[in-house]
């Protein structure tokens, strides 16, 4: 169906939106398990060393370097029916389908070649949902404050999404457990089939809007210069990487921590990480709010003060207070649930202002740099921590007791790493310009340009049959 309305796209009605923001829950449950579960599971049950695994995700963020912009680059060159991106957010459907079942399901005799080859096919996965779903959605409006709007449910929704997952032993009274080694395998089951739902109800939610901007054909490296030396994305990139390196420092140790250090039993351990997850739920909508008023970047810095302080008040909570540690944990959450939400819906913005700049589309590229920088921050920490844990003396087999000055060594991983991560992100944006005042300005330049040389046509591809409102 085709719209023939000059006007950018407005408002996803909240039905569509929901269904629209579905597609997170794939990449956000396995996020989940790739940073807090996985690792120790190979490092227990599967007994493969802490180095070992660190050098290998390490390894993979190398080999991956690569891959994300390539992806991103081929979705913007990419031209179907369907649209640029949604072809490519439903081809990874069936990718992270065999990824998860090899990665889910060891053989007994595991190495680290085998974790590295299936780990990376499910970074790809992972990548193609990612970056298909965001640039997809980035196309959807134009509107700086409706794209805090979108970004925000689709966080929301994505980690209510994940913390199904961490629920798990409440839904099923115990059978499932995602701490507990035997339950792997039947969670990778989980993932795939709620993916497979999940990803169908987003194609037939949304659109996909083609910008009218007229083009050129070929691409130089000074278009690609430009996309890297962007003063606004050059900011977004470096606080990205340290917002994300924060919290990324905590995930892989999160078991070790709460199960050596704070007392608790590996069911309680799985069942805090759900206030953890659920809190973005209200925290993403709350701080899309607020960016309304104090814009997106201020935003981010005062999530980022409030996450120093919340991480500091869960260290002081005592071992093995489960109600006091599950507030704390929620806090640490709904703190920490303003990051990518705004990071992602800033760069939607600095889309606009090189498609103004250069002629060309380069939302693919854009969040293909900010899930590379996820992706390295994430595999970074675990990089760093886990030798660190291994130097500290850490030993990280079931039921193995630990020394009290390895448990130190954990807890100050666990809790001043990420504080001082996450206060060096919140100042990369000291000084960031694209506010909305300038964005609104950007838009405005774009929407003249594409009646002036498309005669007030705007395509919509893949349409499923309902106009969306025209902005207000």
């Amino acid at each position: 169906m085709t719209s023939t309305s000059a006007a950018p796209p407005g408002r996803l009605p909240l039905p569509r939106l929901l269904a629209f923001s579905l597609g997170s829950i794939p990449a956000y449950m396995m996020i989940s398990m790739l940073s807090v579960y996985l690792p120790p599971f190979y490092a227990g049950r599967m007994g493969v060393t802490l180095t070992a695994i660190g050098a290998t995700i390490g390894l993979l963020r190398l080999a991956d370097l690569g891959l994300d912009l390539a992806l991103g680059w081929l979705m913007d060159k990419t031209r179907t029916p369907m649209g640029r991106y949604r072809p490519w957010f439903l081809a990874g459907l069936p990718v992270l389908w065999l990824a998860v079942y090899k990665v889910f399901n060891p053989p007994v005799d595991v190495d680290t070649t085998y974790l590295f080859g299936w780990y990376i096919l499910l970074y790809v996965a992972y990548s193609m949902l990612v970056l298909g779903h965001s640039a997809w959605a980035a196309t959807i409006s134009g509107s700086y404050h409706e794209r805090s709007r979108m970004f925000g449910w689709m966080l929301g929704v994505g980690v209510f999404g994940a913390s199904l997952l961490q629920a798990t032993p409440i839904l099923t009274h115990g059978a499932i457990k995602p701490a507990d080694p035997d339950s792997i395998p039947t969670i990778g089951w989980i993932i795939m089939v709620v993916s497979t739902v999940c990803v169908i109800a987003a194609l037939l939610a949304a659109p996909e809007r083609v910008p009218p901007v007229n083009a050129k054909e070929r691409t130089t490296l000074k278009d690609y210069l430009a996309v890297v030396t962007n003063p606004s994305m050059f900011r977004l990139l470096a606080a990205d990487l340290f917002l994300i390196l924060g919290p990324g420092a905590s995930a892989p140790i999160y078991l070790f921590f709460f199960h050596e250090s704070k007392g608790f039993a590996l069911g309680a351990v799985s069942l805090l990480l759900i206030p953890y997850g659920a809190a973005g739920i209200f925290g993403a909508p709350f701080w899309a709010r607020i960016a309304q008023r104090l814009g997106k970047h201020r935003t981010v810095q005062l999530a980022g003060l409030g996450y120093a302080i919340t991480q500091t008040i869960l260290m002081l909570v005592p071992a093995g207070l489960f109600w006091p540690t599950f507030v704390s944990m929620f806090s640490v959450g709904f703190c920490g649930s303003a990051f990518i939400v705004l990071i992602r819906a800033m760069v939607a913005d600095v889309a606009d202002e090189l498609r103004l700049e250069t002629g060309q589309e380069r939302a693919g590229v854009l969040y293909a740099l900010v899930t590379l920088t996820q992706k390295l921050g994430s595999s970074l920490a675990v990089t760093i921590i886990y030798p660190i844990l291994d130097a500290v003396g850490f030993i990280a087999k079931p039921g193995y007791h630990n020394t009290p000055e390895a448990i130190r060594g954990l807890e100050m991983c666990y809790v001043f790493a990420p504080i001082i991560l996450v206060v060096v992100g919140s100042a990369c944006l000291i000084g960031y310009k694209l506010d909305a005042k300038r964005q609104s300005e950007i838009r405005s330049a774009l929407d003249e340009l594409e009646s002036r040389n498309y005669a007030a046509s705007t395509e919509v591809l893949g349409e499923p049959g309902e106009t969306i409102a025209p902005a207000r």
